[in-house]
């Protein structure tokens, strides 16, 4: 039942990527995370193509694009990022 009640909703997604070519971390928002993943590790997003392969440490999902906004911003924070290392 809650599958269902989710699915009916649009979701906005934050997520971390890990670079296994320098181990640093890329954090972004998509309303499509799977397509986003893909397209980082295609080499075409203009910001990350020359840190590739990725892997997908974090994400969260939220039914409100500005809140999905304002975690992104929160993690490129330095506390976003001391919670980041304590939850990874």
């Amino acid at each position: 039942m809650i599958v269902f009640l989710l699915s009916q909703f649009f979701m906005f997604f934050t997520y971390v990527l890990k670079s296994l070519k320098d181990g640093r971390l890329h954090i972004g928002f998509t309303e499509n995370l799977e397509k986003r993943f893909t397209d980082h590790n295609n080499g075409l997003t203009e910001a990350t193509k020359n840190r590739r392969p990725f892997i997908m440490i974090y994400y969260e999902a939220c039914l409100n694009k500005n809140k999905a906004l304002e975690r992104e911003l929160y993690f490129k924070s330095g506390f976003g990022r001391r919670f980041l290392k304590n939850r990874i």
